[in-house]
């Protein structure tokens, strides 16, 4: 049995990842920017923690005692063209998608260097490899969070430390649902929005992305990326056997 920490796990991949991680016998340190919705998950700890916020983040860490693995899941989502997406908004997925995810990986990372073992486990998406009209905002946040998870890779590996990235595409989670959304009502890019469902492809459920990273924890020698579903793993090769001499899409837009 491992001590598993999760953020954002008050609802969604992360809640289901708590209830994977619990049922398989783990000590599961469940966080959340308001703990009152952890109450009913059956965990060990519940603790609140802000990824946004380092003193939240330095209170939780120190709260929960000793930390085998950290699951980065915390993250939201809009649905905007990038001509007039506000910056702030821009800003703020950084800052809790990408930002947020180092700063907890910051603090965890000590203790798990000096014992010379320890898993970080980062929540992606197709996303982080496959850019998406009108939700490339969040595209961007999280190809950085797999840049930050590479390198994390190869500066943490020689310490016993194992990154993961977990890939899933579209997931009925209903993050896509309560995604802020930012057009006009004449705006000229509607016609991309009204073809999002199409290019996210077909939906894996929370439960199953929850299952890949319980799995991946437990694995001795984890890859470094875990693609969740047949779409997203062929949506992932796609691009790898695409030309980077135009932009890739996993379906043609009507346009």
């Amino acid at each position: 049995m491992s001590s598993v920490l999760i953020t954002g796990a008050s609802r969604g991949i992360g809640r289901a990842i708590a209830v994977e991680l619990a049922g398989r016998g783990h000590r599961v340190v469940a966080t959340a920017r308001n703990p009152e919705d952890l109450a009913d998950l059956p965990v060990a700890v519940k603790l609140r923690l802000d990824v946004t916020d380092q003193a939240s983040v330095d209170a939780a860490v120190a709260a929960a005692g000793r930390i085998d693995a950290l699951v980065s899941n915390a993250g939201t989502t809009v649905r905007a063209p990038l001509e007039s997406v506000p910056l702030g908004e821009v800003e703020s997925l950084f800052q809790l998608n990408t930002f947020g995810a180092l700063r907890v990986a910051q603090a965890v990372l000590p203790a798990m260097r000096e014992r010379g073992d320890g898993r970080l486990v980062f929540v992606s998406s197709v996303q982080g490899r496959v850019v998406l009209p009108i939700i490339a905002p969040y595209g961007a946040s999280k190809w950085a969070l797999e840049a930050i998870a590479e390198g994390l890779a190869l500066e943490t590996g020689h310490f016993g430390v194992k990154v993961s990235i977990v890939q899933p595409g579209a997931v009925s989670s209903g993050g896509a649902e309560r995604a802020k959304s930012f057009f006009a009502d004449d705006d000229p890019y509607l016609p991309l929005l009204r073809q999002v469902p199409a290019l996210r492809g077909e939906s894996v459920t929370q439960e199953e992305v929850a299952a890949a990273v319980a799995d991946t924890l437990e694995n001795p020698a984890p890859p470094l990326r875990v693609p969740v579903g047949a779409p997203a793993a062929n949506a992932l090769e796609a691009r790898k056997k695409a030309s980077d001499e135009e932009p890739f899409l996993p379906v043609p837009l009507d346009w």
